[in-house]
């Protein structure tokens, strides 16, 4: 198996690809890993299996291509969620605090007399809030969102959680203290600070703009690690100007929100710790080979998860449609062939469905191609 590397990988991936050909130079390569490289127009060779993105964002990632062409895209969701929770505290107070105004205009005062007497004079002008008691908005309670909720609760904040789209798995981990709303509006017309932790779609991109920022309360402070395009940058530059916002602080700087007071831009630091690009590295690469030896699914994207233990002499993994009639078609054709099926998972994801089949014996090549030519299949593999 090739895996071909389109940026620098953690070097823990290493021993996870130990036996693989993996570097920068593979060519037709079975697997693709990658962190921010582009491959909108990266050719996708008809051998290609999968491509794992060491990071939860897949933006980079032609995601519906590969669907129509059975790759499975995989990310790793919470991976680096720490590094991030970490940051999104620092901004907390940093939100709340002028310290970095504080400690830019403190350096101006090198080279004059009696530093210590003018520090006392000038520090009035950075007074800031303590964010004990405040009330913290989170919108979006994934692997990150859940992450900071509970550590701001233990920061003596009352927080206030969104997530329509809650899992079970986030909703247990989540502190008892943190209250939950299924009205977005109530985040904004009563939290004193707002943290955004949900994926960029067509629904998301823009959700913060003139209209909510109006019904926000005066003063509040917002943060942005998520994506920028959440937020409609002239628009909250507006409501900074005006004192409606009295603090955005965002992990994705543009054009419009540099040199502008009271907007405090990141570059992109969410996930750049050695300790979060391990973990993604780790986590990715372990998906990656699970699926490519075993035809696993685990966080995909694009392809539904769909997983078993190997018990039998041959394993069939089929990527089609999500029609009807479909899967008992591939049955048919399996049973035409005299071959007993010992174990099958087959699970759906919107338009598109993946199937593992377990064989008591290895199928035929014309057998596999019977089911390739089925009308929904997109790609079969045995493994």
């Amino acid at each position: 198996m090739k895996i071909l590397k389109l940026n620098a990988i953690s070097p823990v991936a290493d021993e996870v690809f130990k036996g693989y050909e993996y570097s920068e130079n593979v060519q037709n390569p079975d697997g693709i890993m990658l962190r921010s490289f582009a491959m909108h127009d990266y050719p996708l060779e008809k051998n290609l299996l999968a491509v794992a993105r060491a990071g939860a964002g897949v933006n980079n990632v032609p995601v519906q291509k590969c669907t129509e062409k059975g790759i499975v895209v995989f990310n790793t969701p919470g991976a680096n969620a720490n590094a991030v929770k970490e940051l999104v505290l620092c901004e907390l107070f940093l939100g709340g605090r002028k310290i970095v105004d504080g400690a830019n205009w403190t350096q101006t005062l090198k080279g004059k007399t009696d530093v210590a007497k003018l520090v006392e004079k000038g520090k009035s002008k950075f007074v800031g809030q303590e964010i004990l008691g405040k009330r913290l908005g989170v919108v979006g309670l994934g692997a990150i969102g859940a992450t900071v909720a509970n550590a701001a609760i233990e920061l003596g904040m009352n927080v206030v959680g969104y997530d329509p789209f809650i899992s079970v798995k986030s909703a247990w981990l989540i502190n008892h203290r943190v209250a939950f709303t299924t009205d977005l509006n109530e985040i904004f017309k009563t939290c004193d600070y707002i943290t955004l932790h949900v994926p960029l779609t067509p629904d998301t991109k823009g959700m913060i703009g003139r209209k909510t920022l109006e019904s926000c309360k005066d003063g509040v402070v917002i943060i942005n690690n998520a994506r920028g395009e959440l937020v409609v940058s002239e628009e909250m530059v507006e409501a900074v100007a005006s004192g409606k916002v009295s603090r955005y602080i965002t992990d994705f700087p543009d054009e419009t929100l540099l040199d502008k007071e009271n907007i405090l831009c990141v570059p992109h630091l969410g996930a750049s710790t050695p300790e979060a690009e391990d973990n993604c590295a780790y986590m990715a690469g372990k998906q990656l080979v699970d699926y490519l030896e075993n035809g696993n699914i685990t966080n995909s994207v694009n392809y539904p998860a769909v997983s078993m233990p190997r018990t039998s002499k041959a394993r069939v993994c089929v990527h089609h449609a999500n029609v009807k009639e479909i899967l008992s078609k591939i049955l048919a054709i399996v049973a035409s062939q005299g071959i007993n099926v010992a174990h099958m998972q087959d699970s759906s994801k919107g338009e598109f469905a993946y199937l593992i089949l377990d064989l008591d014996e290895a199928p035929t090549p014309s057998c596999l191609e019977l089911i390739q030519n089925i009308s929904g299949v997109i790609r079969v593999r045995m493994i």
